[in-house]
């Protein structure tokens, strides 16, 4: 009898273990999912420089006077289905098509926020295609220029390229010190009025692009440099 006691007393402690160990396992997944639900509502802030271009995915450093702030809502996973369902169809079909300075056409979608790729179009044909990612795109397409800004808009030009390493005058009272920092790798550092380093255009192995302030700069990874109001 002595030994039968012990082992229900022995099972009941376990019993109690169990049920105190499903407690705070529930404990903790009600507070996680308080934490998720509060996450789910948590806003996040993200800034791009206007007056920053790069060749290469990710950019370099993003410095200039002039920058747009642009946020967004996190949400539930159906959420994210739907906008990411909307953003694809929105991507689908250009938002306007636009001609340019040699008569070739340029298709502009909208991909996001800040987020555009334009498609340079002659006779039927894709020659290139341009695409903001953080900052403005810019390109040289046989001394026609073409700058996207992260706005959407497109500008295009001919000629009036100046072909670095050296320091040259641009339009709109700019000044642009251009240095070759490898094979088809240039960087522009544009300056102000007195000389200040307003903005950097990095090109590395691809064209980079600028809106300054109204000044549409581009730089090619062969280091011509060109610039149009």
């Amino acid at each position: 009898m002595t030994t039968r006691r012990a082992r229900r007393t022995a099972r009941s402690i376990g019993l109690v273990a169990v049920a105190a160990a499903a407690a705070f396992s529930l404990t903790a997944c009600q507070s996680g999912g308080s934490a998720a639900a509060a996450g789910s509502e948590k806003k996040i802030s993200n800034s791009a420089s206007l007056s920053i271009g790069s060749g290469e995915a990710g950019g370099g450093a993003k410095t200039g006077a002039y920058e747009a702030q642009t946020s967004m809502w996190t949400g539930t996973s159906a959420a994210h289905g739907t906008a990411a369902s909307a953003a694809k169809a929105k991507a689908a079909s250009p938002v306007r098509t636009q001609t340019l300075a040699d008569g070739s056409k340029a298709e502009i979608y909208e991909l996001g926020a800040l987020h555009y790729r334009a498609k340079i179009i002659s006779r039927g044909s894709v020659l290139a295609t341009l695409e903001t990612k953080g900052y403005d795109a810019g390109l040289d397409a046989n001394d026609m220029f073409v700058v996207l800004t992260l706005g959407g808009e497109v500008h295009s030009w001919m000629g009036g390229g100046h072909t670095g390493p050296g320091t040259f005058k641009l339009a709109g009272g700019w000044t642009a010190k251009v240095t070759k920092l490898g094979d088809l790798r240039y960087r522009a550092q544009i300056l102000g009025h007195e000389g200040a380093v307003e903005g950097t255009l990095d090109a590395n192995q691809h064209d980079a692009g600028l809106d300054a302030n109204g000044v549409y700069i581009v730089l090619s990874a062969g280091g011509v440099i060109s610039a149009h109001l």
